[in-house]
């Protein structure tokens, strides 16, 4: 039951950090919407466009990423007794974490890249 509860409950986490940076990209591509359209405007590729964004979202989660292994790192003993059959400081298990929150933060950013491919140049400069 504890193990099933942890699973839950980090399954969550991941759900709601996915969520959280889907709105932070969202975000960042709506108010880049201006900078979008004259790139596309002087001739910009879909895929510069898409992997700007995807890069963007995998920085931050890098960032993110790196806070929490560094935070792990340092709680890992005091949790210990609540760990079965693995070292708080497994190589393995923290790649599979870092990994984890990649996949999910790529996943996170696609529709984001997919919207700013979608910016029309010439009416985003008209509004401006």
């Amino acid at each position: 039951m504890p193990a099933l509860l942890c699973a839950i409950m980090g399954l969550l986490g991941i759900v709601l950090a996915s969520a959280g940076l889907f709105g932070v990209v969202l975000h960042r591509v709506n108010r880049a919407a201006r900078e979008t359209a004259v790139r596309m405007a002087l001739g910009a590729r879909v895929g510069t466009i898409m992997g700007s964004v995807l890069r963007n979202g995998l920085a931050l989660a890098g960032i993110g990423a790196g806070i929490g292994l560094a935070g792990s790192l340092a709680v890992g003993r005091l949790m210990a007794n609540l760990l079965h059959s693995v070292q708080p400081h497994d190589p393995l298990v923290l790649l599979a974490g870092v990994l984890v929150v990649l996949v999910a933060a790529a996943l996170a950013s696609l529709y984001p890249a997919w919207r700013a491919t979608r910016v029309d140049p010439a009416a985003v400069l008209r509004a401006e």
